[in-house]
């Protein structure tokens, strides 16, 4: 799918991952989930795949690991309308089990990778391991790795935790502090 950096390329998208059938997740979903946010938004974060409460509205991150996102958000001066919010897996998985490398590569090569195109931010921020492994395609150790920047085929990525993770773990919400504190420096 050819398409522009606009945002009719992003509804276009949209549209097309609203009624995407290429995964047996789409006939558990009740929606899609694409993402949303500024389409030319410099900062685009990037979960894991849906929770239920995101299956149930079709919107990114409300849920309590959202509500802790822009918590970080408003500490450190990012606004959630200036940013782009999506996953590497746009349909909840079963029981919210980790996606399959099958359902990661199908999503990531049909939706993400384009709607990364359409954005083309100036960086592109994984919150956590399968976000991680998704796009730098290895694993990678978080606890090591975080507020890390790594460039890769023209693209910088910041490394951070899941806010599911930093919502539960008073240390791990202290390194994501910290990670979003280097963060709001490098796109200041």
């Amino acid at each position: 799918m050819e398409l522009s950096r606009t945002e009719d390329g992003l509804d276009t998208l949209a549209a097309a991952i609203r009624n995407c059938r290429k995964c047996d997740l789409a006939g558990q979903r009740q929606h899609a989930v694409p993402g949303e946010g500024n389409p030319r938004a410099r900062l685009l974060f990037i979960g894991e795949a849906p929770g239920a409460k995101e299956d149930r509205s079709g919107h990114p991150f409300i849920g309590p690991s959202g509500k802790f996102l822009e918590q970080l958000f408003a500490e450190h001066g990012i606004r959630r309308d200036a940013v782009f919010i999506t996953s590497c897996v746009k349909c909840r998985p079963p029981s919210n089990r980790t996606p399959t490398a099958s359902e990661l590569t199908t999503c990531i090569n049909n939706w993400l990778l384009p709607q990364i195109q359409c954005i083309d931010p100036k960086i592109i921020v994984l919150c956590g391991r399968v976000a991680s492994l998704g796009l730098l395609g290895e694993p990678v150790k978080i606890s090591q790795a975080h507020g890390t920047l790594v460039a890769r085929n023209g693209r910088r990525y910041f490394i951070s935790y899941h806010p599911a993770a930093g919502m539960r773990f008073p240390k791990i919400a202290a390194a994501m502090r910290s990670d979003f504190k280097i963060l709001a420096q490098l796109v200041g």
